[in-house]
């Protein structure tokens, strides 16, 4: 305004004074009598009385400006004196942190100076303000709730990386932490703060005692005596570990919680304050009062449907004070304490946000009367304002703060042009605007009002001691079901409470979706669509900025919202074009990922760099995609060039778009950092980063050269993403496979897949974390169930452990009551049945998204990695963090789904379009996982048989350069149950022990599938290459990961035998137990091979039979001679039960080998068992004592030497009545009876042979081939074995072109 208020000249705005120029009576200005009423009856004194009409001066438009000077002047003379220099006080009235030199470790300070995070150890950093004298308070808003140590120091303190403040003498700190005061000692104090809270600092130096609060609760008083005196002065201060942050208001902003007598540090701005509340008052004045000029009087008005109706009276009066209270407006403690009270006084009346026009007509007047600059720093500051206290509010039982603050966020979104600002330039921008979708979690339950919301708790009763679920059903008392019944009433009254914030904050994401208001620019769904990238962008670019990162508890909220919003929105659409898909078949489009037209940063595609698909696919790519790439862009994009491109892009773009570094203000001058919720997030960033974070990513060229333009993210419009008549816009290059029908809206399409990347960024990680507090109400259940059954049993005559025990069900019971109420609040926030279903609709949505991707063929390699990752992650959520509160078996179309996945999973695990390491482990892990369960091991079998088939080939590939254990691991899962005394869940000696995890796959119980066992017998039957290169692949892991067990078991053994105190890498023990369990599960396999297919090593016409059954006997006789020798290292090993190695014993090694030669030595036709006992006796290694071990017959010698020493007991497979059947016992006997007889006759008829005439190779067989064309010679086992790897000769290197069976002439 360049001369504000001078008369009726407003340069500023052009106004339309009237709307309706037929009503001509109020086109006008109002006669001079009743103008003077009106202005008089609006202007008011500070007291608020009128003078007598004799003595009030005429009022004009003219002479309004000098009226209104004097009514604001009035009080000035003594609101000046106030803003002098408070006594007791040193330091700039402005008080902020000193990021200068009052600071020790490494600190992120937000550019406002008010906001911390600690990047270092225990930083430590104190305020530029100090006081001396008299009561003074500031407040610290705690943004996580870890180690810190907040309060008072002086100058003299010296900190480090181990003290902060409260450890050294003069000062002084509050814990909420660890619930202590600090100062150089340590004693409890206070309560236990959360993030959210708000802690209140403050010092009496009259008195010389330090308090604290919290949330207003006064914690009492900490510090009594403090030291005064000369050269004592006291700055606020704080000390903070790693990743912890806060924000300080010293006074910079109306206190939350102000303590009558004690002064802010900083003074609140008073002359403005009382100006802004007369003008506010003006401004109430001309909503009251209307002017009826047909009767030629005022009257009074509802305030409530007030509007403005181009009156040229009222519009030039609200102009006058506009004039004085837009600048005041841009200040952000009146904008607190001033407008943002007055509107949420008007939305206090109850009622939809839609009962209150006011709100509206008042930013419509904003944007009418306000320089534009004061209205974006207005609603800037409000918008601020309303996230803090939204975000610091606590939790009251009917959450009404929570709701009151939302409804008037809603409000001002629904301001059309004010949406679209604080979308350009605010919520994404300046703000963490997803604080506003978050519903934060009580730790107090108490002050949450949960107790009388829920004053009944109750927690599950049905755990057993090794913690799984008790499968025998205990009839519930009826004391038990009154107690569970009333908990589940207060639960459903929680829960509607919490819908209503729920909705609410819905309601403020429909407005952002919302595509429809097209007035002055873009719709704000396509504003909202470009910003939410970034902020997927930002949260997928900087796993390790934590400053960067939104929190996943918010991500997990702001999903739900986002899908509710969605949803909405798509069955709209389904409502008006029945041809388009309902949410309920919801899917991605697979052309989205490859047209260019979405933006996925850098993240892994199925089949590797974006830029390397481009290259190798982009003939597929113009043929079916009618898609064609640039070759200048394919000459660009090489992996040496990538960080030039990226920072040439940066440089270039920032020249071209100037608004960046507008957009970034002073942050490019110094580095600043986000800690409250609130803060700028545009100057949070390093100035480089900022520039380039600003700026859109170097450009992906011209995907299609003739029907699209590629933009970046940030320059797209409408007509980019929706498409018009010849443009598909973000479905372009729709491939054949893909149908010719509409979905929704193409820019839902973008908001769906921005909800699957959220949910793989963090949510699925929150989802698993937040499960822990139902862990902790089990334990404490388990603790409390066992403490009573002691007390029950505890003698009469002990009353002092009654006594204790007595407290100890005390402290159980009081924290299971905390906990309790504290999981209801979860299971209602996070795990709801309504909760359970979005993350089950999104499952869906990856599975049917997988689907069409796998249709098309080589394009199916552009699908990013999450989309997989999502489908396994969601599904293991639902089925381990949902129950039992939900379960999983009824939701719509279970079954089927459970069955979708199952063939996702069989294909793809070995698909060949799937490069990434890490994702076809994960797929591995998670088929691994699917068949430990009989209901998804069932879902397995019903795909259909081509895909099993296939999925068993790729299971028996050979080992060699793929994850060959979770491979061997799925295959012993299906065999498990059927294998020799493989019927147990876990293994004997571990029984008494209990289970880290009770839910772990392999805690789980046998579930055998014949049918997947059948096609696995079938293959290896009928493909005669197959059998041979899987079976020596599993032989030659057998081999590693026993030699490595024993290596390892050697340096252990060695470890124990020294004298001095020796202690054996965990990690080494693990890796130990690992190569031992490995190797047991490599047996299985090779017992289920026998066991299925026992032609592959018996029937010798197969030309490698012999060879496998003699690799197989050399190797059986070596895990048993290892595992049966007396007093030998396994057993030494075995009982020194290191903690690591509890899964290493003999049981389950030697039955699984057991089992192995009962199948070839008994359960088989009399040639099987003749050969197999032939080749068996046949090697070396071969020794009768090991079989006898089995049944406990030991040497003789070995007894007698024993028995003086211990009466130690022998391993036996008779003692495990439980795992080994009778039959399965009787076989042994069998075996060993054979064996016996065998090895006699064996010894009998063989004739000593000469050294000359043994294999100079083993030295163990009889020379028996002989190589062409060199003529030397060797056992067949050895050169047999040795042409599986290499051509050439053992001792001349020359290339071996065939063997010939060699027999000794008679004559020599």
């Amino acid at each position: 305004m360049t001369s504000r208020g001078a008369g009726t000249a407003f340069s500023r705005k052009n106004y339309r004074l009237s709307t309706e120029p037929e009503k001509s009576k109020v086109t006008g200005i109002v006669n001079s009598r009743l103008l003077n009423d009106y202005l008089h009856r609006v202007f008011t004194n500070a007291d608020g009385n009128q003078p007598a009409a004799a003595y009030r001066k005429h009022l004009t438009f003219q002479n309004l400006q000098e009226h209104l000077e004097r009514l604001l002047a009035e009080e000035s003379g003594s609101e000046d004196s106030r803003d002098q220099v408070a006594e007791g006080r040193l330091g700039p009235s402005t008080v902020v942190l000193d990021h200068t030199s009052g600071f020790e470790g490494l600190l992120l300070v937000d550019d406002d100076l008010l906001g911390v995070i600690g990047h270092s150890n225990f930083g430590s950093i104190r305020a530029t303000t100090c006081v001396y004298k008299g009561k003074w308070i500031y407040e610290v808003l705690i943004s996580s709730q870890g180690l810190m140590q907040i309060g008072w120091c002086t100058l003299n303190c010296r900190f480090n990386q181990e003290e902060g403040v409260g450890d050294t003498p003069d000062s002084y700190a509050y814990d909420g932490n660890r619930v202590r005061k600090w100062n150089v000692t340590t004693t409890n104090y206070g309560k236990s703060w959360a993030a959210g809270d708000i802690v209140s600092c403050l010092i009496d130096l009259d008195e010389g005692t330090i308090a604290f609060c919290l949330n207003g609760m006064s914690l009492g008083t900490a510090f009594d005596n403090i030291t005064r005196g000369a050269g004592m002065a006291y700055f606020p201060a704080i000390s903070l570990s790693f990743k912890e942050s806060v924000a300080f208001n010293f006074g910079s902003r109306p206190l939350r919680y102000p303590v009558e007598g004690y002064r802010p540090l900083q003074d609140p701005p008073v002359a403005d304050l009382v100006k802004a509340r007369k003008l506010l008052g003006y401004l109430k004045n001309v909503i009251h009062v209307g002017i009826d000029v047909t009767e030629g009087k005022l009257v009074e008005k509802d305030t409530s449907m007030w509007q403005l109706q181009g009156e040229p009276t009222v519009l030039i009066t609200l102009a006058h004070i506009f004039n004085y209270f837009s600048p005041l407006m841009c200040k952000v403690y009146l904008v607190e304490d001033v407008l943002m009270t007055f509107l949420l006084s008007i939305l206090e009346r109850g009622g939809a946000v839609e009962a209150h026009p006011l709100i509206q007509q008042l930013l419509d007047l904003m944007w009418l009367l306000m320089e534009e600059y004061e209205v974006h720093e207005c609603l800037k500051q409000l918008l601020m304002s309303l996230l803090r206290a939204y975000r610091f509010s606590p939790i009251i039982p009917d959450l009404g703060l929570q709701i009151h603050y939302l409804r008037l966020t809603i409000a001002v979104l629904k301001h059309e042009k004010s949406r679209k600002y604080l979308l350009s330039n605010v919520l994404f921008d300046v703000l963490r605007s997803v604080v506003f979708f978050y519903i934060k979690s009580p730790l107090r339950v108490e002050e949450a009002g949960l107790q009388e919301l829920i004053p009944t708790t109750w927690w599950p009763n049905r755990f057993t001691k090794e913690g799984k679920e008790s499968k025998e059903v205990k009839e519930e008392s009826a004391e038990e079901r009154l107690r569970r019944r009333a908990y589940e009433r207060g639960c459903q009254r929680l829960k509607k409470r919490i819908e209503v914030v729920e909705g609410l904050q819905v309601q403020i994401l429909k407005l952002l979706l919302n595509n429809k208001d097209r007035g002055g620019g873009e719709a704000s769904r396509y504003i909202f669509l470009n910003k939410f990238r970034k902020f997927l962008q930002e949260n997928a670019s900087n796993r390790g900025n934590l400053t960067v990162l939104c929190p996943p508890e918010y991500m997990v909220c702001f999903l739900h919202r986002l899908i509710a919003a969605l949803r909405f929105f798509w069955d709209g659409h389904k409502a008006k074009t029945p041809a388009a898909l309902s949410s309920e078949e919801a899917y991605v489009p697979p052309q989205l990922f490859y047209n260019g037209k979405v933006d996925y940063f850098d993240l892994q595609r199925l089949g590797g760099l974006l830029s390397h698909l481009k290259k190798t696919l982009k003939d597929d790519l113009a043929a079916k995609a009618n898609v064609l790439i640039d070759p200048a862009e394919l000459q660009a994009v090489t992996m040496d060039d990538l960080d030039e491109d990226e920072e040439s892009a940066t440089s270039a773009a920032q020249s071209q778009r100037p608004s960046a570094a507008l957009a970034i203000g002073g942050a490019l001058a110094r580095p600043g950092w986000l800690s409250s919720p609130t803060l700028g997030r545009a100057n949070r960033f390093l100035s480089t980063a900022a520039v380039s974070l600003m700026n859109p990513r170097r450009p992906l060229g011209a995907l299609e050269k003739i029907k699209v333009r590629t933009l970046s993210v940030e320059q797209r419009t409408e007509e980019d993403i929706e498409g018009t008549h010849g443009n598909e816009g973000l479905l372009l290059g729709r491939p054949p496979e893909e149908p010719d029908q509409p979905i929704t809206e193409n820019s839902l399409l973008e908001v769906l897949d921005g909800i699957v990347m959220m949910y793989n960024l963090s949510v699925h990680q929150q989802l698993g974390k937040m499960v822990g507090v139902s862990d902790d109400v089990n334990e404490y259940a388990m603790a409390l169930k066992d403490t009573e059954e002691k007390i029950s049993r505890c003698p009469k005559r002990r009353r002092d452990i009654h006594e204790e025990l007595l407290k100890s069900q005390k402290v159980f019971s009081e924290k299971l009551n905390h906990l309790s109420r504290r999981l209801a609040w979860i299971n209602v926030t996070i795990y709801s049945k309504e909760k359970m279903q979005d993350i089950y609709w999104l499952l869906r949505v990856c599975i049917r998204t997988i689907e069409h991707g796998d249709r098309t063929g080589s394009l199916f390699a552009f699908m990013p990695e999450f989309y997989l990752s999502v489908a396994m992650n969601s599904y293991s959520a639902l089925k381990n963090y949902f129950s039992p509160v939900n379960s999983m078996e009824e939701l719509p179309g279970y079954d089927e789904t459970l069955m979708r996945l199952a063939a996702i999973l069989a294909k793809h695990f070995a698909d060949s379009r799937i490069v990434g390491t890490d994702i076809r482990d994960s797929l591995m892990q998670a088929l691994a996982s699917y068949v430990c369960y009989p209901h998804s091991l069932r879902a397995v079998e019903r795909i259909p048989e081509e895909q099993r088939i296939s999925m068993m080939k790729n299971l028996l590939a050979p080992y060699e350069q793929r994850p060959w254990a979770q491979t061997n691991w799925i295959l012993v899962r299906l065999w498990r149950g059927c294998g020799f005394g493989y019927r147990y869940t876990r293994l004997p000696h571990l029984l008494k022990t209990k289970p880290e995890d009770a839910s772990l796959p392999s805690l789980q119980k046998p579930c055998p599938s014949t049918l997947l066992q059948r096609h696995m017998a079938d293959l290896l039957r009928s493909d005669r290459d197959l059998a041979p290169s899987f079976l020596n692949s599993v032989l030659n892991q057998l081999n590693w990961a026993f030699s490595e067990f024993i290596g390892m078991i050697q340096e252990i053994q060695q470890a124990a035998e020294r004298l001095e105190r020796n202690f054996v890498d965990s990690r080494q023990l693990k890796v130990c137990a690992t190569c031992f369990d490995l190797s047991v599960s490599l047996l299985r396999v090779l017992e289920m091979t026998v066991t299925l297919a026992p032609e592959i090593f018996l029937d010798w016409n197969r030309p490698s039979s012999e060879l496998l059954l003699r690799r197989l006997a050399q190797l059986l006789n070596q895990v048993l001679n290892r595992v049966t020798a007396e007093r030998n290292l396994f057993d030494r090993v075995v009982n020194l039960r290191l903690p690591g190695l509890e899964s290493v014993d003999h049981y389950p090694i030697l039955v699984a080998v057991t089992g192995i030669l009962v199948r070839l030595l008994v359960d088989t036709d009399v040639q099987g068992a003749e050969r197999a006992t032939a080749v068996l006796l046949a090697d070396p290694c071969f020794q009768l004592r090991s079989i006898q071990y089995l049944l406990g017959h030991a040497e003789p010698s070995a007894m007698a030497a024993a028995a003086p020493a211990t009466d130690k007991r022998h391993f036996s497979l008779h003692t495990y009545t439980e795992y080994i059947s009778a039959e399965e016992l009787a076989k042994v006997e069998k075996m060993l009876s054979h064996l016996s007889e065998e090895s006699k006759q064996a010894a009998a008829t063989t004739l000593p042979t000469s050294e000359e005439d043994l294999c100079p190779i083993c030295y163990a067989h009889p020379i028996s081939a002989i190589f062409r064309p060199c003529s030397h010679k060797s056992c067949k086992a050895c050169i047999n074995q040795h042409l599986m790897n290499n051509k050439d000769c053992f001792f001349c290197k020359a290339t071996i072109t065939g063997v010939d069976d060699f027999t000794k002439p008679a004559s020599s």
